[in-house]
């Protein structure tokens, strides 16, 4: 059933009208998939990504491209699909939202103050590419929306924001050193550092759940390939195609790589033991065949998680690891649409 729901937008200045269904719906399980048990689907409709738990596994937030809006949004909701909620202003284009520890406050990237429109859809004459808009900045909010909060003010892009586990410092990525770095913050916006150092996009950061390590997926171009990188970057843009995952201290130092994988490997999660990581990859298949991996943190022990034959990505565990929340083109009618999928981890 979809409900109606008024709400102000975080800023406080408009009223939008949003819609969202009530229920949680069982679906189908894939062969295969023996670490997914209870699957449902909390989405329907639209495109639906990024969903993240809160610490007590009680909410999820997440980003929505929904009627009345024309580019993604934020958004809160119960696991079980109901209350979502409007967070974000309701402008721009928005991404990459998280949980401070508490529940009762949120980071995330707009593009607001850029404009009340979004920004345009890459340019795909340049082929697949991904837009680094350099109006987006990472902003904190509360729960609601209310009392939001700019953190970086650096010209270009930054973006892909998220929140150690004892809610003291921020990990993102930034375009302020000329290339696109892991950086983490406090979670003010002061004592800015660099984390990462080296030539090509490292970027989609997580912290693990002690705070000891950050992961991060990262291209390593070189030659003419570096050339071509520094080219689109400077048109705001960035070919996701060889990707590869990585972890580092979350104080710095030297990088230490986890996968070697032909294709794109990118948003990965640590799973609470702090000893593995789950992510999406398309190595295995065609260029948009993504889904979802674990592996060691070592590099060893890879197992293939998702078989359906569409796309999945975006996983996260909720802080106990008994809950796995993802984005998949699943059981979407033959349309383009994305939505939130919850299941019981069995390990």
């Amino acid at each position: 059933m979809i409900r109606i729901v008024m709400a102000i937008a975080g800023a406080g200045v408009a009223v939008l009208l949003v819609t969202a269904f009530d229920d949680a719906k069982p679906v189908a399980s894939v062969d295969g998939e023996t670490h997914l048990a209870s699957v449902r689907q909390l989405t329907f409709g639209g495109e639906n990504a990024e969903a993240y738990f809160s610490m007590d596994g009680k909410k999820l937030t997440f980003q929505s491209t929904r009627p009345p809006f024309r580019a993604d949004q934020i958004f809160t909701m119960n696991v079980d699909g109901g209350d979502v909620r409007l967070v974000s202003t309701g402008k721009g284009r928005t991404t990459c939202s998280y949980w401070f520890p508490d529940g009762k406050e949120l980071v995330y990237a707009s593009t607001h103050l850029g404009g009340d429109e979004p920004p345009p859809p890459a340019d795909r004459s340049h082929g697949y590419v991904w837009p680094v808009y350099g109006t987006y900045d990472v902003f904190r909010c509360n729960a609601d929306g209310s009392n939001l909060r700019r953190l970086t003010n650096e010209p270009g892009y930054d973006a892909e924001c998220a929140v150690s586990p004892d809610g003291k410092r921020i990990v993102y990525t930034s375009v302020a050193s000329g290339d696109l770095e892991v950086w983490t913050m406090d979670a003010d916006g002061s004592h800015k550092q660099q984390i990462t150092h080296t030539p090509g996009y490292d970027g989609g950061p997580f912290f693990s759940w002690d705070g000891k390590w950050i992961c991060y997926r990262g291209a390593r171009p070189t030659g003419d390939e570096l050339d071509e990188y520094l080219r689109l970057l400077s048109l705001e843009l960035v070919k996701p195609f060889a990707l590869n995952l990585y972890i580092i201290s979350s104080e710095g130092g030297e990088p230490i790589r986890v996968t070697d994988l032909p294709g794109a490997q990118f948003c990965p999660f640590f799973h609470p033991d702090n000893r593995r990581l789950i992510f999406a990859s398309n190595h295995h298949g065609g260029v948009m065949e993504f889904d979802l991996f674990m592996v060691n943190i070592d590099g060893t022990g890879l197992e293939r998680i998702t078989y359906a034959p569409e796309f999945d990505a975006f996983p996260m565990f909720s802080a106990d690891g008994k809950m796995l929340v993802w984005g998949s083109n699943r059981y979407n009618g033959g349309t383009t649409s994305t939505n939130v999928f919850l299941a019981d981890w069995v390990d």
